[in-house]
């Protein structure tokens, strides 16, 4: 049984996002885990961009952005919970893709620069952190009207998001990021303990041709 290959990096939160949406789609994939100093040759043969993830289908498609991997995978489930999660209704749908492009657009490059502070002298960490805020305000704002970032339920933005606020909640340990963002500190403590996050997160060993198959889902599969 051909199944789609995912070229994957546990670290990479774009990569998180993408083993996230494949659990929530209950979609099978090989895993194929990479180091980033070493990129397998037949993942750039597919995707010479090189970063991950990267989603090879059977019938040859691929798929190299993480966000269309996630609505790959629900689309494909078609199931209510699936469907909830992308959104019942236009607006709903509307409204998660906004968040989430604030998050890909605005949101990251300050992120980035608030991680690589180093390597971007032109202002100090505690503004590129203070750039990187206001979109935690908003979060915090949102969190403040609901239990998660667009309404009452788990929606696709929340495990889109989640991978990036973690990284940020990362990088300065001693920074406690509760006292001015309670509610999203909670939101992340939340997504971060489930069992999916969990299970998107197991390690696996560096892919080599060599290597038997792993599976993303732990039901075993027969080839």
């Amino acid at each position: 049984m051909l199944l789609p290959i995912l070229y994957s990096f546990r670290r990479c939160p774009y990569a998180m996002r993408a083993r996230l949406g494949l659990l929530l789609g209950q979609c099978q994939v090989e895993m194929r885990e990479i180091t980033l100093k070493a990129k397998p040759s037949e993942m750039l043969a597919i995707s010479p961009k090189g970063t991950v993830p990267v989603l090879q289908l059977p019938n040859g498609e691929v798929i190299a952005e993480s966000l269309d991997i996630m609505r790959w995978a629900l689309t494909k489930a078609d199931s209510p919970a699936a469907r909830q999660l992308l959104g019942e209704t236009v607006s709903e749908q509307a409204l998660i893709a906004e968040l989430i492009a604030q998050n890909d657009l605005e949101f990251k490059p300050w992120l980035d620069k608030y991680k690589y502070a180093d390597r971007h002298p032109e202002y100090s960490q505690a503004d590129y952190f203070d750039k990187a805020s206001a979109f935690l305000k908003h979060l915090e704002a949102n969190l403040n009207q609901h239990p998660y970032l667009t309404g009452p339920a788990l929606s696709l933005a929340d495990f889109a998001i989640v991978p990036f606020i973690r990284q940020l909640n990362a990088v300065d340990l001693k920074r406690d990021l509760s006292v001015d963002f309670p509610q999203l500190m909670s939101w992340l403590t939340t997504l971060t303990n489930s069992e999916i996050f969990l299970r998107a997160m197991e390690k696996y060993v560096i892919w080599q041709a060599s290597n038997a198959t792993t599976y993303l889902l732990d039901t075993s599969i027969s080839e």
